[in-house]
């Protein structure tokens, strides 16, 4: 470990001064790596370790974050043993060892907006200020985004008066810098040009938007269709910390099945804001975040521990709420609709000062507080985020409503597919003499219940040729003899379509490359309404995404092996 008094003896890079960043929570933590490397790269004269306190309700996870940078972790004791030069955190409630070194203590949101349970006390306080304490020993230095939050804060805290560093928010930085790679993070999260990504966000606790609507996930999922909608989620790491990702997602199994984009507990969140065209969320900061980034907003909950007079408070003044018992849809759409682009340009302005400074700035605090004299490399800015990893699951089942409409030599059939594992959270429409409703599974579908109630069964990859699609449809109807659709695409275009009665239709479409699911939807809607197969030209339309033509032709069976 190169720190203490003889590190001299075993240190490779020439340290003038030891920089100690104390990790408590991952939310913490996970600024301080997010914002750190850029403040000290390419400077050998910082030397750089991190003290682990594990004495946070919210510390699971923090040293496999830790060990997976690649941080060298000093034990907390090992802290008093020590002369740092400066103690940097993003978490203001620690136990600072006796010394004279500055604390300089980062914001993990935005600005002070929010009461937590005090830890030291049966009693709440406001979330980001450093003990009273350590206002009084004249150590601490609270980096802020905005003067409206020193004036809050000294209004709460006298004691932090002339204890401010207004630097901005390097993370509201990112997001802006980052807009220009928007459609790289929507195909890297799997969405289309034609869907809309629905992110909703929820901060921690009992007043969160899980805390408040823990089924709102698989209830908006089932309300959306999916080939029109991809639907995301930004949890809280406290959530993450607290409970386990076991837990999450046995809550949230359903929605997972059904394509939830959980996004992972550090990092990508960021990318997924960006990406979003609706953000349904709570008085967290990722809220406030997207907002100001111009995001259409729906709140569907806002808790009591809010601060009044905060940016976020405002923000719940002007944002539309949701209604979780109403028609979903319906209020998605009419949010996007009805969006002015500078809805939230004041909030924005009353939280985030300095647009574009923060990282410079904070550069010059640091050093300051280091007794170090700047780098001469250029000061830092805010670099684009990297593109995400896709943390969705495959959807492989679906319940398909299909409405004919039009002649029948020329038909139009409109269909939507909604995820079957969360069917149970829709409304289906009854069955008509133009209105069908089925059930189509996957190959890879791991319910045998589903599989053997399915109507339309797809296989999930291409088949090498035409032969192998045709033996793979007449196997699978062999071992499943209530379906009545088998659908197989063929690697280099076109899908083959088997019915039970030992029909082939080959459906050839236009446009994008469609899933096989989606022509053997028409054949069956076609075969509902009693509609000829060979040689029918039919306009599919995608809910009110796009229309594709899709033209049937009857072929030869397979012959008898």
């Amino acid at each position: 470990m190169p720190v203490g008094r003889d590190a001299h003896r075993w240190s490779t890079f020439p340290g003038e001064r030891t920089l100690v960043v104390a990790a408590r929570t991952v939310t913490s933590t996970v600024r301080v790596l997010e914002t750190l490397p850029l403040l000290v790269r390419g400077d050998p004269r910082v030397t750089v370790v991190f003290a682990h306190d594990p004495t946070s309700a919210f510390g699971s996870g923090v040293l496999d974050l830790l060990h997976h940078a690649g941080c060298r972790v000093m034990p907390w004791e090992q802290l008093g043993h020590i002369a740092p030069d400066l103690i940097l955190s993003a978490s203001e409630n620690i136990d600072v060892p006796e010394g004279d070194c500055p604390v300089l203590v980062l914001p993990h949101g935005v600005g002070f907006q929010k009461l937590v349970p005090d830890s030291r006390s049966p009693h709440e306080r406001l979330s980001g200020v450093v003990p009273d304490s350590l206002l009084e020993s004249g150590r601490a230095w609270l980096a802020v985004s905005h003067p409206a939050q020193e004036e809050q804060l000294l209004a709460a805290h006298p004691k932090a008066a002339g204890r401010t560093l207004l630097v901005g928010d390097p993370c509201f930085d990112e997001l802006t810098t980052s807009r220009p790679r928007r459609k790289a993070y929507r195909e890297a999260l799997g969405v289309t040009e034609h869907q809309r990504l629905v992110m909703i966000s929820s901060t921690w606790g009992p007043t969160s938007l899980l805390g408040r609507h823990p089924d709102l996930l698989p209830n908006l999922i089932a309300r959306l269709p999916y080939d029109e909608y991809r639907v995301g989620a930004i949890v809280h790491p406290n959530v993450w910390s607290a409970h386990g990702s076991w837990q999450i997602r046995t809550l949230q199994a359903a929605a997972l099945d059904a394509g939830l984009l959980l996004m992972p507990t550090v990092h990508a969140w960021r990318p997924a804001l960006v990406a979003a065209d609706v953000l349904v969320g709570d008085h967290g900061s990722v809220t406030l975040y997207g907002a100001a980034a111009g995001t259409p907003l729906l709140l569907a909950t806002f808790g009591g521990d809010a601060v009044p007079g905060t940016a976020v408070h405002d923000l719940a003044a002007v944002a539309p709420r949701l209604d979780p018992r109403g028609d979903l849809r319906r209020q998605v759409e009419d949010v996007v609709r009805e969006h002015p682009p500078e809805r939230y340009a004041a909030v924005a302005a009353q939280a985030f000062a300095e647009p574009g400074q923060a990282l410079a700035r904070l550069r010059t605090a640091l050093y300051r507080l280091l007794k170090l004299p700047e780098p001469t490399s250029s000061p830092p800015t805010a670099l684009v985020l990297p593109v995400p990893d896709p943390p969705d699951t495959p959807v492989t089942s679906w319940e398909v409503t299909t409405s004919v409409a039009g002649d029948r030599t020329a038909p139009t059939v409109t269909m939507r597919r909604f995820p079957a594992t969360v069917a149970a959270h829709g409304r289906t429409p009854p069955d008509s003499d133009t209105l069908f409703t089925h059930l189509a599974c996957a190959d890879d579908e791991r319910d045998l219940r589903l599989t053997e109630s399915a109507s339309v069964l797809v296989r999930r990859h291409a088949a090498p040729t035409s032969v192998g699609a045709l033996r793979w449809i007449e196997d699978t109807l062999a071992q499943l003899p209530g379906s009545l659709v088998a659908a197989s695409a063929v690697r280099g275009g076109g899908c083959l379509i088997g019915l039970s009665d030992g029909q082939v239709v080959e459906a050839a479409t236009t446009g994008p490359e469609l899933d096989p699911g989606v022509p053997a939807a028409v054949v069956h809607a076609c075969l509902r309404a009693g509609i000829p197969l060979d040689g029918t030209h039919v306009t599919l339309r995608i809910g009110d995404l796009r229309d594709e033509d899709v033209v049937l032709r009857l072929r030869p069976a397979l012959p008898t092996r």
